[in-house]
């Protein structure tokens, strides 16, 4: 499937925030990237606010236009805050728990790991990233793959990350999902009401 393998800085740069990871470059050049980029700004319209909120969103966790707007559908239909329900969406996708735990640095390499078969969901393998995760789902490294060096840097350097909606045990490389995460938990800087009005036009 097609996926963003473009400059991450680039993007990074167009939206003023480390959306694909940290990176020096964003403090050096903090203005708009292209030829333009340090031009006077011209003020934005409200649709293109919008359409700049979503587009940030799907960069975050990548996803494309068609998974994005399936995933909005599917949080309009359900009962709550539509908003906050694309974001629990979004956020108990398997790709973004595995990088919640720890267990990779990125999105786009826990999607490699899953991909690659080293991830288990309740026991079994689950070798596709947008999979959707329900409270009380297991994540667990496969018992092959707990010694892979990508795992155990991503664990030693940054630790299991902490998040009240997320139990992590270190010693079996297990994670437990408690419920899902209220808005306050999550930590991206997205306006997800932009992003209703934008499709609700």
């Amino acid at each position: 499937m097609a996926r963003y393998t473009g400059p991450k800085v680039r993007i990074s740069r167009r939206f003023n925030e480390p959306i694909l990871g940290d990176n020096k470059a964003l403090q050096k050049k903090n203005y708009a990237p292209g030829q333009h980029g340090r031009g006077k700004k011209r003020k934005q319209s409200e649709y293109a606010t919008q359409l700049a909120e979503k587009q940030k969103a799907k960069y975050i966790y990548g996803l494309l236009e068609r998974q994005f707007a399936k995933l909005f559908d599917t949080a309009s239909r359900k009962k709550g805050v539509t908003g906050e329900v694309l974001l629990q969406l979004l956020e108990s996708r398997l790709d973004n728990t595995v990088y919640r735990l720890g267990i990779a640095p990125t999105r786009r390499a826990a999607r490699q790991l899953i991909l690659h078969k080293h991830i288990l969901v309740n026991g079994d393998v689950v070798n596709i990233g947008s999979f959707t995760l329900k409270p009380g789902d297991l994540v667990e490294v496969r018992e092959r793959s707990k010694s892979l060096e990508v795992i155990t840097n991503s664990l030693s350097i940054q630790g299991a990350k902490k998040y009240n909606w997320l139990e992590w045990d270190n010693s079996e490389m297990t994670g437990k999902i408690i419920n899902l995460p209220p808005r306050a938990d999550i930590p991206e800087n997205i306006n997800e009401q932009l992003i209703v009005e934008l499709y609700s036009k």
